[in-house]
């Protein structure tokens, strides 16, 4: 017999795993069915019964559920022991139980058998389940956990079964018709095995006669239980009634919102904290709170726009009583609060239990320090899926706090809904007890079903217990327009689709049911209210109890424990800090005698002036901190750098050991790091080496310690393509529709590209054409109609939106005492210290002190530099102590050799060093300053200067004192304080003011500070209109003007990476590369770096390699081990160990006293793939994987072998009497096989490297790419660069992906790689359809296409024209082999060998020949008659082992091969591209083209300007409207052409020749080859190689044309 059964219930356990004893846990059984069946499947009985609740309620939620009401189950059902005792009677007949889901069920009918004091039957009988992992795998729903199928629910299951729906669920009745139905069904389908089912092998049979088809319903009658208890209902129910008349008592009554999240209740409300202050504005709203969910991360930014608010209000008031004016504008109360996840264990991570939602109000500034610990502690102990507290932290940090019940997820209100009204008011009296008069009952009206129910409870509750109603509207946005953009954030949040519906399981998601969850006016809540006032008199209440009160505060420091002696017993009554400044003077003079010898009058005025100062601002202490830390990490070895930012200024912080700058040197001014006419705390920043940053913390750590050291937080926000890709994947907008709208929008926010006027927007993007017209498509977009125009719209409410917080890069918090007592604090991820809830930008205002603490890869670099010298030649250097006039280090600057270098690595920087050509530290400083938008400028007119290219003009005499370093030209911020002391007699303090007004461009201060300027300037004789023009000058460059002292650090950061760069080359980059090992591109482009200083780096030995980066006894770079894949600290520490003894001889020697424990077989493979032991001459790689006996590969052979050998060694050291076994270990025999090919043996390197290193797949077409292509791979990583430009690629596939597009098109995604880069290339239609045979991983080939914007498209794109094979390049354009063989090598043995070598290689190409005699400067060319070559890599290859230099003679287009030679022909071409480049390439300049439309009607008078004698970096500008037949037409902007000029490469096209000494010499000899044509005219400036004015242009013409007349007339 089998026994069918289901329940109903009053809700789900709040444990799953707890025990059935557990009674509170487990939920009422309100409705019990079940089915007898015996086992052909036939009905025996069925029963079904409604359980009457007594000492119970039936939560909503579960009514919801089922249909079963209180009121119903008390109306018709029955007493739980009857039902029990009928059940009981047919389980005894059953062999087994079945159900859906079944061990629910039998552990609520298993507690409900506990409640009646008696075991449970259920526990003993065997369980058939029809929710199982066999039944998954039938149904096969995708989306299980750990990649299984989804468990079925019934109804899946059913609709499975027999392909119809079924609409009955979680009616108990229903259930079990449906479940027995499924049950057999799956019986018939031999679903269950005779063994599972405890029968024999013939009952399947027998089982499938009874049932020949698909089993049938049995056919019950079901009654609607959601039906009947509405019914129940409406006879029972009294309406609320709805009336327009306020009470009386409502009228005046004040109004506030006090459960309100802002955006800060991430990626779950839209509302930004000014929006929602903004609209407490506009509804004239006595107070606010702020509620965001489990955090209170906008705490102190809604305090402070409250603060500043109200200040303001307070000035307007006593501004209006001045005056006698009315004023009715109120401050607003600000209420800090906060929604706490409120659980059972907050420390409990066994179970998922993210709590109830409470709304926590502090009452005043402790019971914000209370919400601040409960807040802290719910991310430090209780983070688990969200932050949570218990009510055991409840009741230790209550006072000062009131709370509301919550919403719909607050504890009383979910237990009612969910659970039943004992336990709701159980809770109730809980809340109470704790909080007195200071808790109460929040009352919601969102117009939602459960909140009608809930709240007849919470009225009634409200009068049992006097605790009062509350009534507030729980809202996530600020307005009710706002609620679509709110449900795009939650889908955002969750992944889902909006078209999705919304509710609970699966096919559902989340959601609010509806548009009221926005910010209310107090008319409108009122209203709502009005049949309860009390709720809303209780707000008064609630107002009144608050408090103001200030979050901003002094920066407190931690105490710094300074010497016995020091200390000041006054300091602590007065609150003076005589012992921390005595103690730092102390250091100060102390480090002084270090750094200077002796104490000059001047150096002891500066350290007074600067000690005063520091003094004055109340931070000795900061100063004192920041020294401990710095020299601390010296001690541990950690490098410390220079300085950075303004504090280098400072000869107080050069003498303790903060910087390593000398400021009184290199005139760095104190005055810019801290005002002395003003105070403001000191801003340290300091560069550690990365690696030793986190030891510098650790130590801080443990002085202060944990609980008093914090990372500070950051708000990762939505940009405005964010939220249109967001939105628009929520909205199923097609990707390729959303990437285009995303790659539009220029560098802007949403609003202000929706919301400006044209003009406005138009500065905004500063006037950039392109940008302005995405900009207008944009607009014309979100103003239209259809898919995309909502995306924009939603795009633009939701951007700006919180979505994810992370951790500042470098700030540390260092806090007096527990961070808690001052700052809420969350935690981070990956990250073992906490981070505080408020953000950099408010850190200093709430009191926090902030340290950077900077990891600077560079000083990592630069250690590792140096001890690799020590380790390769014994040598000790000193960073600090590098010679600032080396030599060696100048040159290097001056020839741009700059790539690994601090700062001047960037090409643009390298031209401008190579034309500077620095001789001194000051030139360093000033280019790193100039160096930048803005004063990148300068930099022509500063290296013109230098060279005395340029006059240099002071304005006044007395500049040149401060402005000579630098040409005459204002290059720093310091320059600018100096002037104006020395011009106008500022102070120090007003110098500063005036330097941080013109950067920032405070018109308000500026036109304040010039009159006094023009006066005092004038008071000391000079010129009122230099004083005037000195003034321009700086408005105009001091927002430029760069921090000298900052620049000062760096280059000299900068300058000791070049020193090394310069005198130590090799090791120098074996440290650049080691510090890029992580990155494979660096280390691709670094390595070329060395072959271009002839620095070889060879590919990894273990014989010489280490963990990293090393330079070997030849001189030349080892890889690191640690670079191969597989391969860590472990493995490399046994190969160096094992080399102890000596270079490892073999395979046999390595694998023999190497450690096997620390070295697997992936290891060895991997060190086999990457040529790791190639110096094992006996062995070539391929040798390593041949199988040998058993089915081993040789290397498993080794590994054994090696494995034995040492075992055996270490039994013979243990045994007894020292005489070993006597058994020895035989070398495996080494296998023959051929070698790999070159192609699969780089592939295998790049496989587990990540790079190819003894070669490349190109390498055997080297000759033939140098020689045709004209562009490479990086080039489409910067297209704006090569705009326009034709490119001729060599490359190698590395994937393809053969896809189809939405209109069902198909194209490929490609991969290519050449010895620059990879690209992914999407190829579509015509192109994909023509090349795609080509288009195979390890094809060789060459791609031909220009970087152009194709119609239709915005942005630039490499649009491909034609793919070929490699090959083909070879066969087609190589013409001929050029050998140069000085007359000195010239004999017979090399002529015979050469004569062998080309026999061999018998082809079609020509051979010529130059002999040269190098001191004569004489050569013979001649050309062979007889011999044709193959051009091939084997002869290249044999050709460069002979030494003899050789080209390749190139066919772009021969003319004289492909037209007619009886045809007269004029040719305007470059000279030597018609000759094949015969005698090399000539010197050309090409253009290139910068076009603008300027917003003005006509630019220049004419069509073309020449700016040929101006120092400018173009040639000429075009204005094409003086090329219009209608040249007088009007119009409001103009298109203009910059036309600039440079030296052409072999990509370019050239437009004028160079014509220097070395080119007339080619250019004879292709003068020669001129007169030897027949038919051939050459004109132009490219065909006569001459630069032609417009006379000898027309001259030459008419030549030819006469020569031609003269021709025809013969």
């Amino acid at each position: 017999m089998y026994l069918i059964f289901d329940t109903e219930t009053t809700g789900l356990p709040r444990n799953f795993k707890a025990p059935i004893t557990d009674t509170d846990n487990w939920p009422r059984v309100v409705q019990l069915a079940w089915q007898l069946h015996d086992e052909s499947g036939k009905l025996i009985k069925h029963n079904a019964a409604i359980i009457k609740p007594n000492g119970f309620t039936i939560p909503f939620d579960s009514e919801k559920v089922h249909g079963i009401s209180t009121a119903l189950a008390t109306y018709v059902g029955r007493e739980l022991d009857e039902v029990i005792a009928e059940f009981m009677y047919d389980l005894k007949q059953a062999k087994f139980i079945v159900g859906h889901n079944l061990k629910f069920d039998v552990n609520v009918m298993g507690c409900e058998f506990v409640r009646m004091e008696m075991d449970s039957p259920l526990e003993n009988i065997p369980v058939l389940d029809t929710c199982t992992e066999e039944s998954a795998a039938l149904v096969q729903l995708t989306g299980g956990k750990g990649g299984r199928f989804k468990l079925p629910t019934l109804t899946e299951l059913y609709g499975f079964l027999f392909n119809e729906s079924f609409n009955e669920a979680h009616n108990a009745t229903a259930d079990v018709e449906a479940t027995t139905r499924c049950f057999l069904e799956l019986i018939r389908r031999d679903h269950y095995s005779p063994e599972r089912l405890n029968t024999d092998e013939g009952y399947g049979l027998r089982f499938k006669q009874a049932n020949p088809g698909p089993v049938a319903l049995v056919g019950l009658e079901h009654q609607n239980l959601k039906e009947a208890s509405k019914a129940l209902k409406q006879s029972d129910k009294t309406q609320r009634t709805d009336t327009t008349e306020l009470p009386v008592e409502l009228e005046d009554a004040p109004f506030t919102h006090l459960h309100v999240h802002s955006q800060f209740t991430l990626l779950q409300s839209t509302a930004e904290i000014k929006s929602l202050i903004n609209k407490a504005i506009e509804l004239d709203l006595p107070a606010l709170a702020l509620t965001d969910n489990g955090n209170m991360m906008a705490a102190f930014q809604f305090e402070k726009v409250l603060s500043d608010h109200n200040s303001k209000i307070l000035q307007e008031k006593a501004e209006a009583e001045e005056n006698g004016s009315p004023f009715t504008k109120r401050p607003i109360l600000p209420i800090i609060g906060c929604e706490f996840n409120v659980c059972v264990d907050h420390k409990n991570r066994d179970t998922k239990d993210v709590g109830y939602k409470m709304v926590f109000l502090a009452k005043n500034k402790n019971g914000y320090q209370n919400l601040i610990k409960l807040s802290s502690l719910a991310y430090t102990n209780g983070f688990y899926y969200l932050p949570r507290i218990d009510k055991a932290l409840v009741e230790q940090y209550a006072k000062d706090i009131i709370v509301l019940s919550g919403g719909l997820d607050g504890e009383i209100t979910s237990l009612i809904l969910n659970v039943g009204e004992a336990q709701a008011e159980s809770a109730l009296l809980w809340w109470k007890s704790i909080f007195n008069e200071d808790f109460y009952l929040e009352i919601n009206r969102h117009q939602l079903e459960a909140e009608d129910h809930a709240n007849e409870v919470l009225i009634r509750f409200s009068k049992a217990h006097g605790v009062k109603l509350v009534a507030t509207n729980n809202s996530y946005y600020v307005n009710q327009g706002d609620a679509n953009a709110h449900d795009v954030l939650l889908c955002v949040r969750d992944g889902e689709l909006m078209s999705t519906p919304i509710g609970r399981g699966r096919g559902y998601r989340h959601g609010f049911e509806n548009d009221e969850f926005y910010f209310k006016t107090p008319e409108q809540m009122k209203r709502l209210f009005a049949d309860l006032p009390e709720s809303i008199l209780s707000i008064a209440e609630i107002i009144e109890k608050c408090e103001a009160y200030t979050l901003s505060r002094d920066v407190l420091l931690p105490k710094f424990e300074i010497p016995e002696e020091f200390i000041d017993p006054s300091d602590d009554i007065n609150g003076t800090k005589n012992g921390e400044n005595g103690f730092l003077k102390h250091l100060t003079y102390q480090g002084a005698l270090k750094r200077y010898g002796e104490i000059s009058e001047e150096l002891k005025e500066r350290l007074d002036f600067e000690l005063k100062t520091i003094e004055n601002t109340g931070y000795p202490g900061y100063f004192l901190i920041v020294q401990d830390f710095c020299n601390a990490a010296r001690d541990m070895g950690v490098s410390v750098g220079p300085g950075r930012g303004s504090a280098a200024g400072s000869a107080v912080a050069y003498c303790i050991g903060i910087t390593n700058v000398d400021p009184i040197k290199y005139d760095l001014l104190f005055e810019r790091f801290l005002n002395p006419d003003r105070i403001s705390m000191p801003d340290i920043d300091i560069d550690f080496d990365d690696e030793g940053r986190g030891r510098v913390i650790d130590y801080v750590i443990n002085k202060y310690g944990a609980n008093q050291v914090a990372q500070i937080i950051t708000y990762g926000t939505m940009a405005a393509k964010s939220a249109i890709r967001d939105t628009a994947r929520v909205l199923d907008l097609p990707l390729p529709d959303a990437d285009r709208l995303a790659k539009l929008v220029p560098d802007i926010s949403l609003k202000k590209l929706f919301d400006l006027e044209e003009p406005a927007l138009a500065d905004a993007l500063k006037n950039n054409q392109e940008a302005l017209n995405n900009a207008k498509e944009l607009r014309k977009i979100f103003q239209g109609q259809g898919p995309a125009s909502d995306v924009l719209r939603q795009a633009k409410a939701i951007e700006g939106s919180v979505r994810n917080t992370g951790i500042h890069a470098c700030g540390v918090i260092i806090t007096p005492d527990d961070i808690t007592n001052f700052v809420p604090v969350a935690t981070a991820k990956d990250s073992v210290m906490v981070c505080t809830q408020f953000d950099n930008s408010v850190a200093e205002s709430a009191g926090l002190l902030k340290m950077d603490f900077l990891g600077l890869k560079t000083l990592t670099l630069i250690k590792d530099a140096v001890r690799i010298i020590k380790e390769n030649r014994g040598i000790e250097l000193d960073p600090d102590q590098f010679p600032i006039d080396d030599e060696l280090t100048y040159k290097l600057f001056q020839r741009g050799e700059t790539v690994g270098i601090f700062q001047y690595e960037s090409p643009g920087m390298q031209k401008y060093m190579r034309e500077l050509k620095p001789t001194a530290f000051a030139d360093l400083i000033a280019m790193n300053a100039l160096y930048r938008p803005g004063p990148l400028e300068y930099i022509p007119s500063y290296i013109k200067r230098k060279h005395g290219e340029e006059p240099i003009v002071y304005d006044l005499d007395d500049c040149e004192g401060h402005l000579k370093e630098t040409y005459g030209i204002t290059v720093y911020q310091e320059q600018v304080m100096l002037l104006s002391q020395k011009l106008a007699d500022f102070t120090k303090g007003e110098a500063d003011t005036l330097r941080k007004a013109m950067g920032k461009k405070d018109r308000k201060v500026l036109d304040k500070m010039r009159p006094v300027f023009i006066e005092r300037g004038n008071a000391k004789g000079h010129a009122n209109d230099k004083l005037e023009k000195i003034w321009k000058d700086w408005e105009a460059f001091a927002s430029y003007a760069f921090n000298k002292s900052h620049s000062t650090c760096y280059a000299w950061v900068a300058y000791q990476t070049a020193y090394l760069k310069a005198n130590y080359p090799a090791e120098y980059m074996a440290a650049v590369l080691s510090n890029n090992m992580s990155d494979i591109k660096q280390v691709t482009f670094f390595m070329e770096e060395c072959r271009r200083m002839g620095v070889n780096v060879l590919g990894p030995d273990v014989n010489e390699s280490r963990l990293n980066f090393t330079v070997n006894a030849n001189g030349d770079i080892r890889f690191g081990l640690g670079a191969i894949r597989g391969i860590g600290e472990g493995p490399v520490e046994a190969i160096i160990q094992g080399r102890a003894e000596g270079r490892y001889t073999s395979i046999f020697d390595f694998s023999r006293r190497v450690n096997f424990k620390a070295i697997n077989r992936t290891a060895m493979q991997n060190l086999v793939y990457a040529g790791g032991f190639d110096s094992f001459s006996e062995l070539h790689r391929a040798q390593y994987f041949m199988e040998e006996g058993a089915n081993r590969l040789f290397l498993d052979h080794i590994i054994r072998y090696g494995t034995s050998f040492q075992d055996n060694k270490e039994s013979n050291q243990h045994d007894l009497f020292g005489e070993g076994s006597g058994f020895d270990v035989v070398e495996p025999k080494v296998p023959s096989c051929e070698e790999w090919s070159s192609s699969y043996k780089l592939a295998k390197e790049r496989e587990v490297i990540g790079i190819f290193i003894s070669g490349h797949p190109l390498d055997d077409y080297k000759m033939e790419i140098d020689a045709f292509c004209t562009g490479a791979l990086a080039m489409l990583h910067d297209m704006e660069t090569y705009k326009g430009r034709d490119l001729l690629m060599a490359v190698v596939v590395t994937s393809i992906e053969h896809r189809i597009a939405k209109n069902g098109d198909p194209f490929g995604t490609v991969i290519f790689e050449d010895y620059t880069d990879q690209y992914k290339l999407n190829i579509f239609r015509e192109n994909y359809l023509k090349f795609k045979h080509l288009l195979q991983p390890g094809v060789f080939l060459t791609l031909r296409g220009r970087i152009e914007t194709p119609r239709h498209r915005t942005h630039l794109e490499f649009s491909l024209n034609e793919v070929e094979l490699l090959q083909h390049l070879r066969e087609k354009r190589v013409k001929g082999l050029h050998l140069s063989i000085p007359n000195k090598d010239l004999n017979h043995l090399l002529i015979d060998e050469l004569n062998g070598l080309f026999l061999a290689n018998q082809g079609s190409c020509n051979v010529q020949f130059t002999i040269f005699d190098a001191v004569e400067g004489l050569e013979l060319n001649m050309a062979s008659k007889s011999v044709r070559v193959k051009p091939d890599p084997e002869l290249y290859k044999a050709l460069s082992k002979m030494n003899i230099q050789f080209r390749l003679n190139i066919d772009f287009f021969d003319i004289r091969t492909e037209l007619d030679s009886a045809v007269p022909i004029v040719y305007t071409g470059p000279i030597d591209r018609y000759f094949n480049f015969e005698f090399g390439t000539l010197g050309w300049r090409t253009l290139d083209f910068h076009n603008e439309v300027v917003g003005v009607g006509n630019y220049q008078g004419t069509s073309v300007v020449n700016y040929s004698d101006l120092d400018v970096p173009f040639t000429r500008i075009h204005e094409y409207r003086h090329l219009h037949p209608e040249r007088n037409y009007q119009t409001e902007s103009t298109f203009i052409s910059r036309e600039f000029s440079r030296f052409a490469s072999a990509a370019d096209e050239p437009y004028y020749p160079v014509n220097t000494a070395e080119d007339r010499v080619q250019l004879s000899k292709y003068r020669n080859l001129i007169n030897q044509e027949k038919n051939v005219w050459f004109g132009g400036r490219l065909g006569t190689y001459q630069y032609l004015d417009m006379h000898m242009a027309i001259a030459s013409a008419l030549t030819m044309f006469e020569n031609e007349i003269s021709i025809k007339l013969k």
